[in-house]
């Protein structure tokens, strides 16, 4: 029989055998919902569900695996492990709540794999370790009941003090995270530490309860996609580290809204195994909604921030299709030599190494005065970067004494913790490149709101700088662009009409 050409299509064949694929398992038992109030969880603040909840799970990979339902309502609970199989369900309404109750978080074994944030032991909402195929869905929402969880008596200081994460992850593959809501956790909110194949996708995290409230932090995984969510916190947002010798490798983020009092889109605060292949595009980075800060600035610290800081190797970076409104500095580049070891045993890590970077089409507007920088350390340079398409409009009225007008007054502060902070207003509004080699800035527009009185641009130790298609504000005093100690660079097509 001829069929007509719009009668069966390609994505109807592939529905109706997906269709049949879960009827054949839900008949053999092979998948099964097991909802959390048939093993006793009760809605209400008052009721602690940890027992009943985890009775679920353990009943579901039993099974072989399935989903794990959260019924609309609120359900307090202290920590849930996931295992092998699991996807843990939360339907429209529903809520996990956080238990205050330190004890409901007990302190997880030591994972094999270390990382320097180990030290304090790991504590956590939802954990799991070692598992494959697990998943958390649906439109509820994670609360971690933050504000109330705070560090035990005799705690290590800062993030290594053991408040619990909303979500932890070590070692898992196969994970899916989508579509839930995550509010209020104690410190992180969601940690993938070792991990690989992970998709998180329409996701929306709102996170200013506690100190170290970052949005979602990739940590030496692989193969990982973060697409089409919203996040606005109190510290940096979306943050790729690698706190132990595993690597950041193959990570795409894409199609997200971000806004944090810190630093945006991070990568490197830590940074032992190194970042490679790591794709940052169609991102809006816009000042955070919340009326309260806990620290950082109220326009945002950076906007895109690359680092290596603890030894490391970062290669094969592409940011590109990015809008900031606000911020302080929109692009941060940054090598440095902390040498932190990720555990006693560890050897020193010698200065790592940044390459192969290509910024391009970003588009910064009402940022602050801090300015946008790419800089290494003596000894430790940063290596074949370009930047194209990128127009940045900053504040300006900058008056004497606002900002070191000597770049040579400019601290190198390679041990220090790396963020513009450190430096405030840089003595250039647009860019500030020192210890860089093969540098190139193309169809790059930099203006000011108010006429500002630094130069466009500074170059300090640089070799290899090529600038062209460059339009810089002709009402600013100083539009030359100063170079010290630069080695093979060209510059063309300068504009001065804006």
């Amino acid at each position: 029989m001829k069929l007509k050409s719009n009668s069966v299509t390609k994505d109807m064949v592939q529905k109706i055998f997906f269709c049949v694929l879960i009827c054949l398992s839900a008949k053999e038992g092979v998948a099964k919902d097991f909802l959390i109030t048939d093993f006793g969880a009760k809605p209400g603040v008052d009721e602690l569900n940890t027992i009943p909840i985890n009775d679920a799970i353990d009943a579901c990979y039993k099974n072989g695996g399935g989903r794990v339902i959260v019924p609309a309502g609120i359900f307090k609970t202290g920590t849930l492990v996931l295992k092998d199989n699991v996807e843990l369900h939360l339907e429209i309404g529903s809520v996990l709540f956080a238990s205050i109750n330190r004890q409901d978080f007990p302190l997880q074994p030591q994972p094999i794999y270390h990382s320097l944030k180990d030290a304090g032991g790991w504590r956590a909402l939802i954990y799991a370790l070692g598992a494959s195929h697990i998943a958390i869905t649906g439109y509820g929402t994670i609360d971690g009941n933050g504000a109330n969880l705070l560090p035990g008596p005799g705690a290590r200081p800062n993030d290594l003090d053991g408040r619990p994460r909303n979500i932890l992850f070590i070692s898992c593959k196969n994970i899916a995270v989508e579509g839930v809501h995550m509010r209020n956790s104690g410190i992180w909110n969601q940690h993938y530490l070792d991990c690989e194949d992970v998709v998180v996708d329409k996701i929306n995290v709102y996170n200013h309860a506690n100190r170290n409230n970052d949005g979602i932090d990739i940590d030496g995984c692989r193969r990982f996609i973060l697409s089409n969510s919203v996040f606005d916190t109190d510290d940096d947002a979306v943050c790729l580290k690698s706190t132990g010798p595993a690597p950041c490798e193959d990570v795409v983020i894409t199609n997200c809204i971000v806004s944090s009092f810190c630093n945006a889109i991070k990568t490197g605060t830590e940074s032992t195994g190194g970042f490679k292949n790591i794709s940052i595009s169609n991102c809006v980075i816009k000042p955070s909604r919340a009326a309260k800060r806990l620290f950082g600035d109220s326009l945002g610290i950076t906007g895109i921030s690359l680092e290596i800081v603890d030894g490391g190797i970062m290669d094969g970076i592409n940011v590109s299709n990015i809008v900031i409104e606000g911020t302080q500095c929109p692009i941060y580049v940054r090598l440095g030599n902390r040498a932190r070891k990720y555990n006693k045993e560890a050897p020193t890590p010698p200065p790592g190494q940044m390459r192969n970077i290509q910024i391009n089409n970003v588009t910064a507007y009402t940022t602050g005065n801090y300015s946008s920088s790419i800089t290494g350390v003596k000894g430790a340079i940063i290596e074949n970067i370009s930047l194209d398409n990128i127009r940045i409009t900053n504040a300006g009225n900058i008056k004497p004494g606002e900002y070191r007008p000597d770049y040579s007054k400019v601290k190198e502060d390679e041990k220090g913790y790396p963020q513009p902070t450190v430096w405030g207003n840089l003595p250039s509004y647009g860019f500030f490149i020192r210890h860089v080699k093969g540098i190139s800035l193309s169809n790059v527009t930099l203006s000011s709101v108010a006429p500002d009185l630094r130069f466009p641009i500074i170059a300090v130790d640089v070799e290899n700088l090529l600038i062209n298609h460059i339009s810089l504000n002709k009402k600013n005093s100083k539009i030359d662009i100063l170079l010290n100690d630069v080695k093979n660079y060209k510059i063309d097509n300068r504009a001065i009409n804006l």
